[in-house]
């Protein structure tokens, strides 16, 4: 797949999640309890994950493919995933979306450039330069900026 279209994934991956962090704000509001609201999500999503997963997949993984991911993984992301929902659904009310997404989005830059870093999480290594610092420095400052009242 060409770079283009790569990064137009990578972009409406990031709208689509903006998107998706308002409607289920909402519905944490709505039911007056945010991790609720997660358990109803991640239904939702594991539904339209099999309906995509049924779509677009040709053969299914093997048993002996299955037994050979290390226990964790089964996990260690939804673990993170609902946390991270969690939190933006119940900061979102209080804090407004773009504040949100802006801090969430800083957080994620910051762990990203020390994971790419170091390679943590098996992530292809990509390593700290002066460029990639000013970047992460003027990231930081239009965080600082947008949320200046």
């Amino acid at each position: 797949m060409k770079e283009i279209s790569l990064y137009t994934i990578a972009f409406l991956g990031g709208i689509f999640l903006a998107v998706q962090a308002g409607f289920n704000s909402q519905l944490g509001n709505y039911l007056k309890q945010p991790v609720f609201a997660v358990v109803v999500t991640s239904f939702g999503s594991t539904l339209f994950g099999i309906l995509l997963a049924c779509l677009l997949t040709k053969k299914a993984p093997t048993t002996t493919l299955l037994v050979n991911v290390p226990w964790y993984l089964w996990f260690a992301g939804a673990f993170f995933s609902m946390l991270g929902i969690s939190f933006y659904f119940y900061t979102i009310p209080k804090l407004g979306i773009s504040k949100v997404i802006v801090l969430g989005l800083c957080g994620q830059l910051l762990f990203s450039f020390l994971a790419g870093n170091y390679g943590w999480l098996e992530v292809p290594v990509e390593l700290i330069t002066p460029k990639r610092v000013l970047g992460i420095g003027a990231m930081i400052i239009g965080i600082l900026l947008l949320n200046m009242k």
